[in-house]
């Protein structure tokens, strides 16, 4: 998945972007207050995508 893609599809879901960290930004869910990191690839696997997911209690 594109890297775009997922930041939009997070930021639809009321998400944040909460800092940036060294090689990864923090996007955090205010609904419940979980946090995830999100790498700056261009692309990211399918597997961490659903990942980013579980851990922002998107799922």
């Amino acid at each position: 998945m594109k890297r775009r893609d997922l930041i939009r599809e997070l930021e639809q879901a009321g998400c944040q972007l909460h800092r940036h960290g060294g090689r990864h930004d923090i996007y955090i869910n205010p609904a419940n207050g979980r946090k995830a990191p999100v790498p700056r690839h261009q692309e990211i696997k399918e597997t961490l995508v659903r990942l980013i997911r579980k851990q922002l209690e998107l799922v």
